[in-house]
């Protein structure tokens, strides 16, 4: 390592450990996962972690950029497995739901059905410099000396509120350091990595997950999701208005002057973004992979988003099964997937897992300042009151 980017390197880490102190110091309430509200949507258990690597193999690295008063921003990497994802690639897919945003690397995707690099989530004028990081980080791994083109896979949320978006603060060595640094285990959720300056339903979003284990009988699958949370609309938790009675919601504005009132000073109309990454060990091709991503839209839809015309909304899927991984210079593919009937189970398990990390992304997210805007951390306490007033109370101790 030279002393320049040494130097650099040692900036960064600085960088991530003034996040870290930042968040702890801060005057938020504790924050709590959803399931410590007694948010815990559908039927199906989560797996050990309730995050996305609870599918084997997969890892997250994260890197947060704060920066005086205007940087606030940072990096996810999502890798599919500890290989070479280029020499052993996954099957993948994505679907749209709103394509108001920038997702590199999403036709090739789409076209091929499978992932040759791990997945980055940034913010909107970084996701360039962040691909061209990747491919630099990727083409420099052992056995790559060959491979002259590459697809790599970069998402993105417009973070511009709260960071200094056209300065494009994110650097290669934070997204080597993201990627470098992936694991397994739990992962950090809230005001962190991609989700650092990121904003939803007029709160302060952010990066959030959550996992379903399936039961033997219906094939002992896992589900993992990992959204980056920075869209908007009528906040809804467990069927619980809770955006309405927080007085914080899409159209705010509209509605009161409707009712003859001047109550309301909000006037967005939801727009924002959302990137799902949904990981299985299921046994699934490029095409029930889209299947998959598709439902993810009904999660995000039980959130109370319209996915507004503003809006990008997109999701990427990926099998990590070894009976569906493909060789990238094998002539012909011999795979075991499963059955279109034995899909559903995984469509159940998907959209309650989009719809537990996002409230995650939202309960962990901690206030931030920057860039001249404060967003706050949305008030857990009035959350509790409101689930309460509707029947959801966290479990006993």
């Amino acid at each position: 390592m030279s002393k320049e980017r040494g130097g650099i390197f040692r900036h960064l880490v600085a960088l991530s450990l003034v996040a870290c102190s930042f968040s702890a110091t801060a005057k938020d309430e504790t924050r709590v996962r959803a399931r410590d509200l007694g948010v815990a949507p559908g039927i199906f258990a989560p797996g050990t972690h309730n995050a996305i690597t609870d599918v084997a193999g997969v890892r997250v690295g994260q890197v947060t950029l704060k920066e005086g008063d205007t940087v606030r921003t940072g990096v996810t990497a999502i890798l599919p497995h500890a290989g070479n994802v280029y020499r052993s690639r996954v099957p993948a897919a994505v679907h749209v739901g709103n394509g108001f945003g920038k997702f590199v690397g999403s036709t090739q995707v789409n076209e091929l059905g499978e992932l040759e690099t791990p997945i980055l989530l940034t913010c909107t004028l970084c996701v360039w410099k962040a691909a061209d990081a990747m491919a630099e980080w990727m083409l420099a791994r052992p056995d790559m000396q060959q491979v002259r083109s590459l697809n790599v896979v970069v998402g993105e949320t417009n973070d511009g509120g709260l960071n200094d978006i056209r300065a494009r603060p994110v650097t290669a060595d934070a997204v080597r350091h993201a990627l470098d640094t992936a694991t397994g285990g739990a992962v950090q959720e809230g005001s962190v990595g991609a989700g650092t300056g990121t904003v939803a339903f007029g709160w302060k979003g952010g990066i959030g997950t959550s996992s379903r284990k399936l039961p033997a009988s219906l094939g002992g699958w896992t589900v993992g999701v990992l959204v980056q949370s920075n869209f908007g609309g009528v906040l809804q938790v467990s069927g619980a208005p809770v955006g309405r009675e927080l007085d914080r919601y899409a159209f705010q504005k509209f509605v009161a002057m409707q009712d003859g009132g001047r109550r309301g000073l909000a006037d967005d109309r939801g727009d924002g973004s959302i990137i799902i990454v949904v990981a299985t060990d299921a046994p699934l091709g490029d095409r029930n992979l889209r299947r998959v991503a598709s439902r993810a839209m009904m999660g995000l839809g039980r959130t109370g988003s319209s996915a507004s015309n503003g809006s990008g909304d997109y999701i990427i899927a990926f099998s990590t099964a070894d009976s569906v991984r493909r060789t990238f210079d094998a002539p012909r593919l011999e795979t075991e997937e499963l059955a279109n009937e034995q899909m559903s189970a995984v469509f159940q398990a998907s959209v309650e897992a989009v719809e537990e990390a996002i409230y995650n992304s939202l309960f962990m997210a901690t206030t931030v300042s920057g860039n001249g805007e404060t967003v706050e951390a949305i008030p857990l306490d009035r959350v509790r009151q409101i689930l309460k007033q509707h029947g959801i109370a966290p479990p006993a101790k």
